[in-house]
């Protein structure tokens, strides 16, 4: 059934037998008994074979550890199916030579280390989906090559003494921290950046600058992150400047998962992601209740499910209006399981079933009824659904976003459902949450349950003119709603091309479209224009504190073209340079 089964489900078949036309399991909308017993089974089978490249050169500091993070990267890539190639030759950055890796490791770079031509082609080899796992003073390196600051995500600005801080791991779903606790205790050089990345990167690991003295950040400093980057993955660690972690097995597994994620063998959501409230934080279950039979146990942080069918629901706030809720998930095998909105509160879990919409876990059953599908309404797109979704043992992150009577569900970052409801029985904008317990034998767990509501946390859409440079205003030509439609300087006058809406989902919005990057290009010169709202990296956007406004995607910002702006200036797409061009005010 799945066009991604090598890496995903049937990685497994020698022990679920997935691959083969199964009979479909019982579900939560199924007034039936819950299933037998079934064994949960882990995912025990190698990644396929791939090969990384791992870079070393330095023209500045030289880090005695970089033999030892060598000597680890082999041992890894000997358990777990990779193969390393160590260079520290700026000349096998060609566009043949990079094209057999998967990943490339900066290895504590220092400096210039690449010349305009290899620059070029790792630029090409980044655009066409290749990965990058930048270490430790991977940030210390090619400080004035725009794309790489983008790419890493913040440069090196300072250090104190080597000594142990308190990382706090903020994402525990991602591979590199999944096997982590809510914190850890390290000893190592701790960096500080010249910027804060969590605008356009998901913050995996961060330091609690209270446990250590040296940080610079205000108290918010980023250690750890990945991001999705003009068509490529890259992750960074500030980890790994003395010998010791390399042969730490928590920082091994750290950045196996680094190395991994940015391969392509695992999938993460690596969205930035701001202005979420816990509802489950792994600490308890305050305000939450459960429904019917079964139950879940909490350890390490961790909701998992056992007997049923029931439901524990999240009863101290019911949900009205739009919001985005997100949540991680595993599998332990075939397992079955779900979220359910939009319901009334009820100690019955069939009043869940029969008056919400339930988001299905379940690997094997019939496409209205499988993962991601909105139960017995609408399937997954199958095909996205595949290339996202991790197999059985591994971490998955739902976003489940509500406008209106749409339902969108996106799986570890990739759009895979898109559903309005018509139901007059059902609203999905109004009700409770709640997670599924199916029956004995199905073990799925549950991490960091969190929600963004329009009305809370951030608040809820702004409205109005957005101004630019000589205080001309974001204007859509002509007040043409047609997908397009190019966007451009003018004379405020309050037309309705120019008024725009900041709804809170990081898009930005006109004449009921979005504010788009044409063909979700990255090259300086891309048009910005109005385009239906599709929920692709093109059409997010993340305003900066220096008051430009970044494509995250792309790494580039919104720009008035050009020295002179006039009625008319077109606006594009161009590397972030802080001109009074590229400075906007929002409503």
């Amino acid at each position: 059934m799945r066009t991604t089964l090598t890496r995903t489900v049937c990685r497994l078949a020698a022990a679920l037998l997935l691959c083969a036309s199964a009979a479909p399991a019982v579900a939560a909308s199924d007034r039936a008994p819950a299933e037998p017993a079934r064994t949960a089974v882990r995912a025990a089978v190698a990644d396929p074979a791939y090969k990384v490249l791992a870079f070393s050169k330095t023209a500045g500091f030289r880090h005695g550890s970089i033999d030892d993070g060598l000597a680890a990267l082999r041992e890894l890539g000997g358990a777990h199916n990779f193969t390393v190639d160590a260079t520290e030759n700026s000349a096998a950055f060609t566009t043949a030579n990079l094209a057999q890796y998967k990943a490339v490791v900066f290895l504590s770079t220092t400096g210039d280390v690449l010349n305009g031509t290899q620059q070029t082609a790792f630029e090409q080899y980044i655009k066409g989906g290749g990965g990058y796992v930048g270490v430790h003073a991977a940030a210390d390196t090619e400080y004035d090559w725009p794309f790489y600051a983008g790419l890493a995500g913040a440069l090196f600005h300072s250090h104190p003494h080597n000594q142990t801080a308190t990382v706090r791991v903020e994402d525990r779903a991602h591979d590199a921290t999944a096997h982590l606790g809510a914190t850890w205790q390290r000893f190592d050089e701790w960096y500080n950046y010249r910027t804060n990345p969590r605008t356009t990167a998901r913050v995996l690991a961060s330091l609690d600058e209270s446990s250590y003295t040296g940080g610079t950040m205000s108290g918010d400093h980023p250690i750890s992150w990945c991001k999705g980057y003009e068509g490529g993955r890259a992750f960074y660690t500030g980890g790994g400047h003395t010998d010791e972690s390399y042969t730490e097995p928590a920082f091994r597994r750290h950045l196996l998962g680094g190395v991994r994620w940015a391969a392509g063998m695992t999938e993460a959501d690596c969205r930035p992601e701001t202005g979420y409230t816990p509802l489950f934080d792994g600490t308890g279950t305050a305000g939450w209740k459960q429904a019917g039979p079964g139950s879940f146990t909490l350890a390490d942080g961790t909701l998992t499910s056992q007997g049923g069918l029931g439901m524990l629901w999240y009863s101290a706030k019911e949900f009205t209006g739009d919001y985005s809720l997100k949540l991680d998930w595993r599998a332990d095998g075939d397992d079955n399981s779900g979220v359910l909105l939009g319901f009334p509160a009820s100690d019955d879990p069939w009043s869940a079933v029969d008056n919400g919409y339930e988001i299905q876990i379940d690997a094997t059953d019939s496409a209205d009824r499988t993962t991601g599908s909105v139960y017995g309404f609408k399937s997954a797109d199958l095909t996205a659904r595949d290339a996202a979704l991790n197999p059985p043992g591994e971490w998955n992150t739902y976003e489940i976003r509500v406008t209106g009577e749409r339902l969108e569900v996106f799986l570890n970052g990739r759009k895979i459902n898109d559903f309005t409801g018509t139901d007059p029985a059902r609203s999905v904008r109004q009700g409770h949450i709640g997670l599924q317990n199916h029956g004995d034998g199905d073990q799925v767990s549950f991490r960091n349950v969190r929600i963004k509501t329009s009305g809370g946390t951030p608040p809820g859409p702004r409205t109005g003119a957005i101004k630019g440079v000589n205080g001309k205003c974001a204007d859509v030509a002509g007040g043409a709603s047609a997908d397009g439609t190019q966007v451009q300087l003018w004379t405020c006058g309050g037309a309705d091309g120019q008024k725009w809406s900041l709804p809170g989902d990081g898009t930005i919005r006109a004449l009921g479209k979005c504010l788009d990057v044409s063909g979700g290009g990255s090259a300086d010169g891309t048009k910005i224009q109005l385009w239906t709202c599709n929920g692709t990296g093109a059409q997010q956007w993340q305003p900066q504190a220096d008051t430009t406004v970044r494509n995250p995607q792309s790494g580039k910002c919104l720009d008035a073209e050009g020295g002179t702006w006039n009625d008319g200036t077109r606006v594009h797409l161009w590397t972030c340079h802080t001109g009074a061009n590229q400075k906007w005010t929002l409503p």
